[in-house]
């Protein structure tokens, strides 16, 4: 005779039974949908891997001869297979949509979606099924469940953003680490809060270990997300989180496999940075009270274009501070500079000291970042650059014109016209020294090969006249346009870069610049009506403060 059942009304809940089940629903979830941003991004990966940009700079900035023989620009583009062109136009104006940016989040609609279903997901796998307030645990569990999201999200050197493709390094996927660690929190303060409500009989808070250490995690937890601003970030972060961990496992015993994927992903982080790491001597030259541009020395190989690397000075004070550099040049092999220069670009917002050279030793970590996607798979172009973001559209522009004029096209590249917009506040000496380096001669490369380049310059303040460059085949305009006609100069452009005789192989945007400028970039590119485009969003570099 079979044992009787207890009906599910009067059965105590198990927790310890019940809500690691949801852990791994939770992560089921989470991880599906990472699996499926993963597959749509093969393509992507695939085309980076035949064209050696997916693992380009892996083992950090390389040294080389950095001579290559020039080639001319005889090369006419290959021919566009019109079904793989359709399809790719249908995608892209699929998905156009998820490029809209909403005013003061600085997400796109994409990220919001993504985040939306994340956020949802959190909630429905704490309360479902469970009577919660009489039983926390379920919160307590979920909130163990978020640690390889934040850990996975928060590394520079990922898996994931070798899976994903070139151009989408951790300054891209960092928002969903920010994200994810709210959830954590939130879990955690409803788990602690109720079960110290729910503490009777006298039992002290403080005293057994259980007890004690559930909410020395939770203090830690909170200093970890309130306290996580500049300039403790890092030291909160590092030290925090260590403590945390251990008082997470004294807490409970079902911690233990939530804490060794975090531990994998930041070991395998810490390794990679060790073999990306590179002390090289540099020289600082101050242009003027609020730039400095810093050369590298014999640095010339193993990078992308727009691609930055993450910089620590050794002098005086600076030895403490590490900022990410936008690496303004290419690798010789690719560049139009009649004498390319190694150097990263940055504004420093306070007056310059001492002499205006100073030879200095510094300290490199990357390359990371870049561009998500290839310029040479569209026949035009249009790259919008708004202030200091010029050092990514400038890497981007000098990188294309030298595969299709120095390199003969030898990716076999279709750019035949390239539109480059530059918005700044005057010409001044930071102009001059753009002038100098890069403009003319990139310019005076396109214009003696098949590339249709056009340079427009917009100044809000023509303050030095003769600072005024004489750049081939460029238009400057006094005065920025107002914001709300920036989207539509932008559409604008688009559309005539698209509508060009013998064009056909889609366009391709670009912005770097303040978010403002980069928004409206995103929003017109989003409404445009284009029968192949793609984006690649690229936030500037922080300046250096």
């Amino acid at each position: 005779m079979a044992a009787p059942v207890v009906p599910s009304s009067f059965q105590i809940y198990n927790s310890y039974v019940e809500d690691p089940k949801w852990q791994i629903k939770f992560t089921i979830i989470w991880c599906s949908g990472l699996a499926l941003t993963v597959v749509v991004s093969i393509p992507s990966l695939i085309l980076g891997l035949r064209h050696g940009r997916s693992l380009k700079g892996i083992t950090g900035i390389s040294e080389t001869d950095g001579y290559q023989p020039a080639h001319s620009d005889g090369k006419e583009p290959p021919p566009i297979r019109r079904r793989h062109r359709r399809l790719v136009g249908a995608w892209n104006a699929l998905i156009s949509p998820t490029y809209w940016s909403p005013v003061k989040l600085g997400l796109n609609l994409g990220q919001i979606i993504v985040l939306l279903a994340y956020l949802a997901a959190v909630p429905v796998c704490i309360i479902k099924d469970v009577p919660l307030i009489s039983n926390p645990n379920r919160a307590g569990f979920l909130a163990l469940a978020q640690f390889p999201v934040v850990f996975l999200f928060a590394t520079k050197n990922s898996i994931l953003s070798l899976l994903l493709g070139p151009g989408n390094g951790y300054e891209k996927l960092n928002f969903m680490h920010r994200m994810a660690g709210r959830p954590m929190f939130f879990g955690g303060c409803i788990h602690g809060s109720l079960l110290i409500r729910n503490l009777q009989h006298g039992l002290a808070i403080l005293g057994p270990q259980k007890v004690t250490s559930g909410v020395a995690s939770l203090a830690l937890l909170s200093i970890i997300v309130l306290l996580s601003l500049r300039p403790c970030f890092f030291v909160v972060h590092v030290l925090t989180y260590v403590a945390f961990f251990v008082t997470i496992c004294y807490h409970m015993l079902y911690a233990s496999p939530w804490i060794f994927p975090p531990l994998a992903f930041y070991g395998s982080d810490v390794l990679l940075r060790l073999f990306r790491y590179r002390i090289k001597d540099a020289t600082l030259t101050a242009q003027d009270a609020h730039m400095t541009l810093i050369r590298v020395h014999n640095c010339d190989d193993s990078w992308l274009a727009g691609q930055h690397v993450r910089l620590r000075v050794f002098f005086s004070n600076r030895v403490f501070e590490y900022n990410p550099f936008t690496i303004l040049s290419v690798s010789p092999s690719h560049s139009c500079l009649s004498s390319p220069c190694k150097q990263e670009r940055s504004q420093i917002n306070e007056k310059s000291e001492g002499n205006s050279d100073a030879l200095v030793q510094v300290m490199l970590d990357g390359p990371y970042g870049g561009s998500s996607v290839d310029l040479g798979l569209y026949e035009s172009v249009f790259l919008v650059a708004g202030g200091s973001g010029v050092t990514f559209t400038l890497g981007l522009l000098d990188d294309i014109v030298g595969r299709c004029v120095k390199l003969g096209r030898s990716q076999e590249e279709r750019t035949r016209r390239i539109e480059f917009t530059w918005c700044i506040g005057s010409f001044g000496i930071s102009i001059l020294t753009i002038d100098r380096m890069i403009c003319i001669d990139i310019a005076t490369a396109a214009s003696n090969s098949t590339i249709d380049l056009h340079i427009s310059i917009f100044v809000a303040c023509l303050c030095n006249p003769k600072a005024v460059p004489g750049i081939p085949n460029s238009i400057d305009f006094i005065n920025l346009p107002p914001s709300s006609e920036k989207e539509d100069l932008i559409e604008t452009r688009c559309d005539e870069s698209q509508k060009s005789p013998g064009l056909g192989g889609g366009v391709v945007v670009c912005a770097s610049s303040p978010e403002s400028l980069t928004r409206d970039a995103q929003n017109a590119v989003a409404r445009a009506t284009l029968v192949s485009h793609q984006v690649a969003h690229h936030l500037p570099v922080q300046p250096v403060t």
